[in-house]
Formats: structure tokens, C-alpha cells, sequence
């Protein structure tokens, strides 16, 4: 699958950041594998025609399943972050923390706010968590998943996600 990560030159469209959190390829060889066995296990119990379509059926259920949860983008455009489906004015932001591996688990689990918006992928070990300054909000921060912690950070940044940018 070709990468659509792009941290696009501030000013080409207003896109300062974009990034598809795309399945790691990793993950489409082990399914297929896995399923190989599987129909390999079915075609000693069943006819080969029973069993090419069961696994069949199940190796489009789960690539289906990969591009849906690949699907998400998470892009900065035009002072507005976006994340999944859900999207927010950069000024109503706090200032974007960098996080790696080892922050990332400690937010998203010891120390998790169960009122915080999640765009999480377990095969994406790094985020960025961003506080919500809107008091009108309930959820304290933003915590998103990507593969290149620094450089959303500083697209944020940089489309003044803090009062006083």
C-alpha cells in the first residue's frame, strides 16, 4: 500500500499536515497467512469449493476490516484539526505534546481521562496529545495517533492552536 503520509508545505491549500493511519502492511501478510491456513483446514474437512468460499468470505471480511480502520486521516487545513470524523478549530487548542512510546501508553492507559477524544491505532506506538481550551467543552484533550509525532505537533503550532500564537 503506497504511503499518503504528506506534511504538505505550509500555504499549498491550507494543508500544513496530513496523514492517512493506514494498516501496516505487516498486518495484510499475517492475515493472508493466517487465512491460508485456515482454508487449508477447511479443505481437508469440506469440499474445495465449500471451503475456497468460506475462507474466501473471510479473507474479504477482514481486508474490508483493515481498510476500515486504515481509513482514518488526520489532517491540519485551513485552522481546523481534523481527526477521523471529528474535527476542531486550532484556536480553541492548547499547545501539541509530542509523545512516544512509552508517554503514549502511560496517557492512553494509567493515566486516561475517560472524557478525552481518542483517534488511537495499536499499531501506531507514538500520538500527540492536545489540550482543549474550550470551556465549553467537556473533553480535556485530544490524544491522536500518528507516525510522525513532531511534525503534527508543529503543524499545529504553527495554525495558532494556542492563544497568544
Amino acid at each position: 500500500m503506497p504511503s499518503t503520509d504528506s506534511p504538505a508545505p505550509s500555504g499549498a491549500s491550507g494543508t500544513a499536515y496530513s496523514e492517512r493511519l493506514h494498516v501496516p502492511l505487516r498486518w495484510w501478510v499475517q492475515a493472508t497467512m493466517l487465512l491460508a491456513t485456515v482454508w487449508l483446514a477447511f479443505v481437508v474437512a469440506m469440499p474445495p469449493w465449500v471451503a475456497s468460499l468460506l475462507a474466501g468470505g473471510l479473507l474479504l471480511a477482514t481486508y474490508a476490516f483493515f481498510l476500515w480502520v486504515g481509513s482514518a486521516v488526520v489532517t491540519v487545513r485551513d485552522g481546523e484539526l481534523q481527526a477521523g470524523r471529528a474535527h476542531i478549530a486550532t484556536g480553541l487548542l492548547g499547545p501539541a505534546e509530542g509523545l512516544d512510546a512509552a508517554e503514549t501508553r502511560r496517557v492512553h492507559g494509567v493515566d486516561a481521562d475517560a472524557r478525552a477524544f481518542l483517534v488511537t491505532r495499536p499499531y501506531l506506538k507514538r500520538s500527540v496529545l492536545v489540550p482543549v481550551l474550550d470551556p465549553a467543552d467537556p473533553t480535556p484533550y485530544w490524544l491522536v495517533s500518528t507516525r510522525h509525532p513532531a511534525r503534527l505537533a508543529a503543524a499545529l503550532e504553527g495554525s495558532g492552536s494556542h492563544p497568544g500564537a
